[in-house]
């Protein structure tokens, strides 16, 4: 499932799921899993270029654990959600704030501030077998040198078996998907030439390092320029 980039339909996106980090952005703490959907065009591997920052967007950096679908499936068990996992990836969930905060004050979706290309940036497959409790990867993202984010995947509020089991009761997953499992607290805004680091332990936060990854954020030279 290395390829997953290439071959996967679709990426699965969890919302608030860390509670201080819903927090920290004034949202209610959610009592069942949520989610949004972004584009695979979104996806960034490193040396394909940098993070681009569109014009009038206030755009924040979130860290977290990618799970690679396996194999697909549709109302799996939490269970079996074992069977259909292939593996895990470093990825950042890169947010256009204001045109999602915009949106969702008019009632209105807000997947076009999920949704620019360069917005996922994500590293390498790391396979099951190198991850054998989930709950002890740490998740780690530095701005400029800057801790911003550290965390680990214990302080999830919905596991990954039980994200696997809501989002397969509503469509189905399949080979390749990625399921963004949710930010650790942290969040917070990219300026023209930071540079982003960041990187997955095992196990905990001092573990051995899986995955790392580097970006530059850059102003985006055309495209949409948001101006709420």
């Amino acid at each position: 499932m290395s390829s997953f980039v290439r071959t996967g339909r679709k990426i699965i996106a969890i919302g608030r799921n860390y509670a201080l980090h819903a927090k920290e952005l004034g949202n209610a703490v959610p009592t069942e899993p949520f989610f949004f959907l972004k584009p695979t065009s979104s996806y960034l591997q490193p040396g394909e270029g940098h993070i681009e920052l569109p014009k009038g967007a206030v755009v924040h950096h979130e860290v977290e654990l990618g799970v690679v679908i396996g194999k697909t499936g549709r109302d799996i068990p939490r269970a079996e959600a074992d069977e259909y996992i292939a593996g895990y990836a470093l990825a950042i969930d890169v947010s256009a704030r204001n045109m999602q905060d915009a949106a969702k004050k008019a009632g209105l979706p807000w997947a076009a501030a999920k949704g620019f290309d360069t917005f996922t940036p994500v590293g390498a497959f790391i396979p099951k077998a190198r991850i054998p409790a989930v709950a002890q990867v740490g998740l780690h993202l530095r701005v400029n040198g800057e801790v911003k984010q550290s965390g680990t995947a214990r302080d999830m509020l919905f596991d990954v078996p039980e994200l696997i089991e809501f989002v397969s009761g509503i469509m189905q997953l399949e080979e390749g998907d990625l399921v963004l499992t949710g930010t650790p607290a942290g969040v917070g805004a990219l300026v023209h030439g930071d540079k982003v680091h960041a990187k997955l332990t095992y196990p905990e936060l001092e573990g051995e390092v899986l995955s790392e990854f580097e970006f530059e954020a850059r102003d985006r030279a055309g495209g949409y320029a948001f101006k709420g």
